[in-house]
């Protein structure tokens, strides 16, 4: 039986070879553009999935009441590790981490700027990346040594073995190798090139600030057995046993899940709200979901509007005694055989596109045809994608009544059946409905990287202070503004696209003392107003040569004016940690972290700050010169002030352009998908718009010989199908409305959805479904009549 079922099967594929070729083609690209999605959501989900003890592991945060609402954030104060250790006995152990730390390691002649990070000697017992040679138990338990990772040695040390060589780091530390770790997988959060101890970094100034700074990232191991209600119990209030601040604040610790790191982590007045990078995880899901239904849906409607080729093969084999379960399974395995044919092209369409689709994502993605469980996920998929497609075409087909059909009376499918018109109909809503949010998506993008960041980043640049910059720094700078590659030159503690410290507590004239505002902290030295283009409204920029009592001066910007109410801000003063500052000037807000969210209050502290130091240079090149020519001297002048380090400047346009990086992925994902699903719809169209031509010859060659125009009979042809699209385009536009108005509330600043969204999306489906329906139209319009009638 199932021998007879193949030999009807690859007959009628072969028979009917254009609609074959339609089929198999639309459900590959929706097969393949599902898998591409899948394997999209399969990286996300599984991020730091591979630690052997990611049950057990929980990163500290914090909850603190901030003028009527909770706050919650990540990273704590550096002196917690020790005490949740002595304090809880649920942990295990507590690893503090300093991330993204740009140094130079030497060996010889070879000197590279790598990013690593300074973490507690447990680390690697933690956190089990895969290790290549040492022992993570004691691979950072000594002062001086590195772990590197595997091609930071090779491209250190070559094919020579690293383990027990020295690395010089900043040209300062001699460091033993103790360790070559694999590295980090793409699906990490950690992303370092080496790793040195905490207790190595002693020399890099503010690296433990005390409790009252709340900068360092803390994970917690719990005991195999541990209660996690218990632990958290007691870790709430811990840090108000140690910080009178704390205890001011009612400030709160929790534990936070590995599990949830990567796809949660957003809070509403400290409670998480779901609407973290997981609301795309759902998003793209539902997108996967949709484009294999409208694969689907092509199938169907191509299959059914073949029912009168096929209803004599029903009717015969139903009179010679065929049940019509067994009719059903033949279809059904024709289905599932054409699944398989699109299924093997499908996986030929995503090995061609993974190279440009990784690049778009930016991650690794990759099919594993070793693992067996993949295998058996895609037989399944095969076997689901042909059971949906299929089964309404299965159950159609085979309730076809032999005495009608046999007598030819049975209905000739000469115009779209109502199932067929709702299954187009429902086709082009989902795909309306992705144009519109493509739309919304990219005009939010747009809007928000136009928006004003407050200081011109044209030709500005900026260099890490490292080896001997801080000593040469006043010659350093007088060079690049005397050999006019420079316009001006200023030092800060980061540069202007980062945020590296905060905090609350500080005191002003008039303070409300139930204010508990969260100041942003930058520290600067004089010419930074002139170097970023800050826009001044009050007072002026920070200038020692002038005024020497500027090394204690602050600037502040419009938000924090409003925080501390001051009619005549010049000459005010703010305490904060232990300094008393003076106000000089008042600025314009500038975006300092996230350009979708709300400028925070800024304090730009002068020279004299305890808690900071200077880590950056700005640069404004001068416009004069060429970027390339200005970059070359300036090489030059680094490398005679600060030699045996390598010059990495960095452009801030291009740093803060990072910014978006993520949206403007999700932007061109949904684009692209978007298109895919326009164009399966499209495909199925043009078969049924084919179907129909062909069922309805003898009609249109009547017309023709009665006087009927070539327009006359394409408009025929063709308002049906632009009739469907046009009821899509109203079921699509509220639903696209609502959910691009929901996705739209979690942004504060954000773009309306305005009236020609949905007029240009409808506009597009119009045209896309008259261009693919009009050459068939036009075809059936131009032919000969005679051909046509010369058989009646």
């Amino acid at each position: 039986m199932l021998r007879s079922f193949f030999k009807i099967a690859s007959r009628n594929l072969l028979r009917n070879k254009g609609f074959s070729l339609i089929n198999i083609t639309g459900l590959a690209i929706g097969m393949a553009a599902t898998i591409l999605i899948l394997l999209w959501i399969q990286s996300e989900i599984s991020y730091d999935q591979f630690h052997a003890n990611k049950n057990r592991i929980y990163e500290v945060w914090n909850r603190v009441p901030f003028n009527g609402k909770l706050t919650a954030w990540n990273a704590a104060s550096a002196p917690l590790g020790p005490v949740l250790e002595k304090d809880l006995p649920e942990v295990d152990r507590v690893v503090r981490v300093m991330y993204d730390n740009s140094l130079q390691l030497s060996v010889g002649d070879k000197k590279l700027i790598k990013t690593g990070n300074v973490v507690d000697t447990g680390f690697l017992q933690m956190f089990t990346f895969p290790m290549l040679e040492g022992n993570p138990a004691t691979a950072l338990n000594d002062v001086h040594a590195i772990v590197l990772t595997q091609s930071t040695a090779r491209a250190l040390f070559g094919d020579t073995d690293a383990m027990g060589k020295m690395v010089w780091v900043d040209n300062k530390h001699s460091m033993t190798v103790t360790g070559i770790l694999k590295g980090p997988p793409a699906n990490s959060r950690f992303n370092f090139e080496y790793l040195l101890p905490r207790s190595s970094f002693k020399y890099r100034e503010g690296a433990d600030l005390g409790w009252n700074d709340n900068s360092t990232p803390t994970y917690v191991m719990l005991k195999p057995n541990a209660s996690f209600d218990a632990a958290t119990r007691k870790i709430r209030t811990l840090k108000q046993r140690y910080s009178d601040e704390a205890r001011t604040l009612n400030w709160e610790l929790f534990l936070y899940p590995l599990e949830r790191w990567r796809l949660y982590s957003t809070f509403t007045n400290g409670v998480e709200d779901n609407s973290g990078r997981i609301t795309f995880v759902k998003l793209f899901g539902i997108i996967a979901g949709l484009i294999l239904l409208v694969a689907c849906i092509n199938f169907m409607n191509l299959s059914t509007a073949r029912s009168e080729k096929r209803a004599k093969e029903v009717g015969i084999r139903k009179v010679v005694g065929a049940h019509k379960n067994s009719l059903v399974g033949q279809f059904i395995g024709e289905s599932i055989l054409l699944a398989f044919l699109a299924g093997i092209l499908a996986i030929i369409i995503v090995q061609v596109s993974l190279p440009a689709y990784n690049q778009l994502t930016f991650k690794h993605l990759f099919l594993d045809f070793t693992d067996g469980y993949a295998l058996l996920a895609f037989v399944g998929f095969i076997l689901f994608t042909g059971l949906l497609a299929g089964s309404y075409p299965a159950f159609y087909l085979s309730s076809f009544q032999p005495v009608k059909v046999l007598k030819g009376t049975f209905y000739k499918a000469n115009a779209l059946l109502a199932p067929r018109k709702a299954l187009v109909v429902l086709q082009f809503t989902f795909a309306i409905i992705l144009i519109i949010c493509t739309i919304v998506v990219k005009q939010q993008i747009d809007y928000a990287i136009s928006r004003n960041t407050g200081y011109n980043k044209d030709r500005l640049i900026y260099q890490a202070m490292t080896g001997d910059i801080p000593r040469n720094y006043a010659l350093i700078k007088q060079e690049l503004l005397s050999s006019g590659i420079a316009v001006s030159v200023t030092r800060t503690n980061a540069p202007l696209t980062e945020r590296r410290s905060d905090g609350w507590g500080q005191n002003w004239e008039g303070k409300d003392p139930n204010d508990k505002t969260s100041f942003d902290r930058y520290m600067a030295d004089e010419g930074l107003g002139a170097t970023a283009g800050l826009h001044f409204i009050q007072g002026r920029d920070l200038d020692l040569q002038h005024y020497p009592t500027d090394s204690t001066g602050l600037i502040i910007n419009e938000s924090s004016l409003k925080v501390m109410k001051f009619k005549d801000p010049i000459g005010k003063t703010v305490e904060d940690l232990g300094t008393r500052w003076h106000i000089v000037g008042v600025i314009k807000d500038f975006i300092l972290t996230n350009p979708y969210e709300p400028t925070r209050p800024i304090l730009i502290c002068g020279a004299k700050s305890s808690f900071m130091a200077f880590n950056v240079i700005h640069i404004k090149l001068n416009g004069n010169h060429g970027t390339m020519e200005n970059l070359g001297r300036m090489a030059a002048i680094f490398n005679k002030y600060n030699p045996g380090y390598t010059f990495d400047p960095k452009f801030v346009d291009a740093e803060y352009a990072k910014k978006f990086d993520d949206e403007k992925t999700q932007g061109k994902l949904a684009a692209l998908f978007a298109g895919l699903t326009i164009f399966i719809s499209c495909l199925g169209l043009f078969g049924l718009a084919t179907y129909m031509a062909e069922n309805r010859i003898k009609e249109i060659g009547v017309r023709k010989v009665l006087g009927a125009s070539v327009a006359n009979i394409a408009t025929l042809l063709s308002k049906d199908f632009v009739k469907l699209v046009l009821i899509s385009l109203l079921l699509a536009a509220p639903v696209a409305w609502w959910g691009m108005h929901k996705w739209l509330e979690g942004y504060t600043y954000r773009v309306g959805i305005a009236w020609w969204v949905f007029a240009l999306a409808g506009l597009l489906s119009v045209t896309i479904a008259l261009l693919t329906v009009s050459y068939q139209a036009i075809k059936a319009a131009v032919a000969d009549p005679v051909k046509s009638l010369r058989n009646e």
